[in-house]
């Protein structure tokens, strides 16, 4: 994973993630989210209770790419569509296949969905915003109802010790505050596309709620 975390190509990942027919590209999907995991850890551990299931998560879908089955993991779609009609997805309850790619991305698109909204409120923030209650109130939104309460608790408590706002815009590595700025406006839209195509998708298979 990259050591220096750059805004920019999380910006082109996500963008290289969609094909001209809107499927989403696995392989490029998680080079995003490695990007996503530098932007966690250059904050120091506060997020490292999610960066190190994005990473395990992350090692599970590129464990399925390089599989002998990875020609079905090539989109979201085509990973879908094999598992289900292969019954390779634990349905109802947790059965012989735990790490199911449906199952092992539906995390790290409910993980998304987090840095989404916070990343969206940072980029509309003033300058004396906190970053702790911007990040609070997306995962609120988000991933705390997929949490049991004790990690809710320490989650609350991990991001009271969120640097500014200006370190946050700092560490993206993509100029003064401005360009942060608009190329947060580039790259969310992006993001937010993916997330919600993944949705849709899972929704249509009664895929959301997977134990």
């Amino acid at each position: 994973m990259a050591d220096t975390f750059s805004l920019q190509r999380v910006l082109e990942t996500f963008r290289s993630s969609l094909s001209e027919n809107k499927e989403v590209y696995i392989k490029h999907y998680i080079e995003g989210w490695k990007e996503l995991v530098s932007f966690m850890n250059s904050l120091g551990s506060v997020f490292s209770f999610i960066s190190k299931d994005v990473i395990c998560k992350i090692q599970i879908m590129e464990n399925f790419l390089l599989g002998e089955n990875g020609s079905h993991y090539v989109t979201i779609q085509s990973m879908v569509k094999y598992e289900l009609e292969n019954e390779l997805v634990d349905l109802t309850k947790r059965g012989s296949h735990p790490e199911s790619g449906c199952r092992t991305l539906l995390r790290l698109h409910r993980a998304l969905r987090w840095l989404e909204l916070f990343l969206e409120r940072l980029r509309t923030s003033a300058v004396d915003s906190k970053t702790s209650v911007m990040c609070s109130d997306a995962y609120n939104e988000s991933l705390s109802q997929h949490h049991p309460w004790l990690i809710r608790k320490a989650v609350g408590v991990a991001f009271c010790a969120l640097p500014g706002r200006d370190t946050f815009f700092d560490v993206m590595n993509a100029g003064d505050h401005t360009q942060v700025v608009a190329l947060l406006g580039e790259s969310l839209p992006l993001i937010s596309e993916v997330y919600q195509i993944t949705e849709d998708l899972y929704a249509k298979n009664n895929l959301l709620e997977l134990p």
